[in-house]
């Protein structure tokens, strides 16, 4: 299946000079989104994933249906003040100051295996203070996946020899 084709760009969003890759039109389209998550299902299937590990707000969507489909959990990383518990916090740079997710101090045991999933992987920040996030809470990341690599910004560099895929490579 043509997955680029169901990707919109957005120039000047959410400023100008940004070309913003829109996954809107890629979960309209239910076969399209099925197929996404049936690909996943096979590569993840057999890792003996204890979970997945989701970014906001769109690494939601991909991470709660592949957790389903997999029969794991689905662990959610949020911004600050956002999980009702105890939780650990990864503050990291960004290109115009910093920002901070949470993950809730329960949520992984030591060794437990992980996946990392999120629409896109841009500039790797927020997948790389996931990744920390998860490593200082015990658990052993698998893979980091992604939906969208947008491979130009070098994000992948960021995250130290974790295992990267992704779907669709720009």
């Amino acid at each position: 299946m043509d997955f680029k084709s169901l990707i919109r760009d957005v120039p000047d969003f959410p400023k100008k000079g940004i070309v913003f890759k829109d996954i809107t039109p890629l979960l309209k389209d239910g076969a399209a989104f099925q197929e996404i998550i049936k690909l996943l299902g096979a590569r993840y299937k057999n890792q003996g994933l204890k979970s997945i590990v989701a970014m906001e707000s769109r690494g939601f969507i991909f991470g709660g249906a592949l957790a389903t489909f997999l029969g794991v959990s689905f662990i959610p990383v949020r911004k600050p003040g956002k999980l009702p518990w105890k939780t650990i916090q990864e503050t990291y740079e960004l290109e115009y100051g910093k920002d901070t997710l949470e993950i809730h101090q329960d949520s992984i045991s030591k060794g437990d295996k992980i996946l990392i999933l999120d629409d896109v992987l841009a500039t790797g920040g927020t997948a790389a203070a996931t990744l920390r996030l998860v490593e200082r809470a015990g658990g052993n990341v698998v893979e980091a996946c992604f939906i969208i690599n947008l491979t130009f910004l070098n994000g992948r560099e960021k995250l130290k020899s974790t295992p990267v895929h992704s779907i669709i490579q720009y």
